[in-house]
């Protein structure tokens, strides 16, 4: 199921900034022809969060093309989202947001909007390196990197550790083992990556090009070595599968768990992984030669590298077709799916907004008068 990057025919668009809290840093980004109407068949669309540029990232279909639109989250990291919430790792909090369906129709343009996430909660949890979150029975579950360790919330704590790598003998803000990567399975945390089976301060980086593992958390095994700095492993359709970022590949592990197949290779640093149907979507980060990613087998074969979403049609074997940043963003981070909601809005900072929206149970509804 192997194929190679090929580069169809693209549609190019101008963006600039929405808001000037993004300084008017001139956007821009390009799409193959197709990419409009995927998202418009699947009737949703995408949030991709970026660290480097500070934003989330909403794809939608604006009934002529694709608008991008973006919101300021400083150094937005882990992020995870359903019909009702929505919670954004950032540099120093994880900020939680409510979809407010009713208050979506009434935002301009009147009647175009189907969901809007309102800003509910916000949780000072230090700079811990958040990396990817899960809502698992209506709890936030996120990767604690700095401190090695899978972790929840805890009003009166900045964070709530619940399991960490064996070989990781102490919670340090050390970066011991760069745990990333969180794979759900029936309700449960299952499997994490981590760019390296080590307990020393960044050890990691000793061996990154080839030093990476994939974890079964219920019983400690370490199911694979050798990966090159693996990240986003997903179990889909009864398969675990996940990114080689530092080889630029969709990987399938296979059916006894200690082997790997790979889908795909794509010419940029895959980081950022979900699914709709048989489609997977897959972030691609332009990554520079610098010593973090130098000596990758990435950077080794593709002299230029791509930042941006791409579709990957799991039955056919195929790339299906993309959308890049050519300006403005320059690495991904998460990839989300957003089932059902054509156009929606996020805000954080609409004081007058935030003012005088509410969200009451339905029990106090039932008491409520204009």
């Amino acid at each position: 199921m192997n194929t190679n990057y090929s580069k169809p025919k693209e549609n190019l668009t101008d963006l600039t900034s929405e808001k000037k809290e993004t300084q008017e840093i001139p956007l821009k980004i390009s799409y193959s022809p197709n990419f409009p109407d995927l998202l418009k068949q699947l009737g949703s669309s995408i949030l991709i969060s970026t660290y480097q540029a500070g934003r989330l990232v909403i794809l939608r279909h604006n009934g002529q093309g694709i608008n991008a639109h973006f919101r300021t989250f400083p150094k937005a990291m882990g992020l995870a989202v359903n019909a009702l919430r929505m919670a954004v790792g950032t540099k120093y909090e994880i900020q939680e947001l409510y979809n407010q369906t009713a208050v979506a129709p009434k935002l301009e343009p009147i009647n175009t909007h189907d969901a809007c996430y309102l800003l509910r909660n916000t949780h000072i949890t230090g700079d811990i390196d958040i990396h990817e979150m899960n809502y698992i029975k209506d709890q936030l579950w996120f990767i604690n990197t700095r401190f090695s360790c899978l972790c929840t919330l805890d009003l009166a704590y900045s964070f709530n550790p619940r399991w960490r790598p064996p070989f990781v003998t102490s919670l340090a803000p050390q970066d011991r083992c760069h745990l990333n990567g969180l794979a759900v399975v029936n309700n449960r945390p299952k499997y994490v990556t981590a760019l390296g089976e080590t307990n020393t301060p960044q050890g990691w980086r000793e061996n990154k090009a080839n030093g990476g593992i994939l974890m079964d958390i219920e019983t400690n095994e370490i199911l694979l070595r050798g990966l090159s700095m693996p990240h986003s492993p997903r179990f889909y359709g009864n398969n675990l599968l996940f990114l080689e970022s530092g080889k630029g590949s969709l990987a399938l592990v296979n059916s006894n768990y200690h082997q790997v197949q790979t889908l795909a290779e794509f010419p940029g640093f895959t980081r950022g992984l979900d699914f709709y149907g048989n489609l997977a979507f897959i972030g691609l980060s332009q990554v520079r030669e610098t010593a973090t990613f130098s000596g990758l087998p990435l950077t080794e074969k593709f002299s230029e590298r791509m930042c941006g979403l791409w579709v990957y049609d799991l039955q056919k074997g195929q790339t299906l077709g993309y959308l890049k940043f050519d300006s403005g963003v320059e690495e991904i981070f998460a990839v989300q799916v957003l089932p059902n909601y054509r156009f929606p809005e996020v805000l954080t900072d609409d004081p007058k907004l935030l003012g005088t929206s509410y969200a009451l149970s339905s029990e106090a509804l039932a008491d409520v008068s204009f």
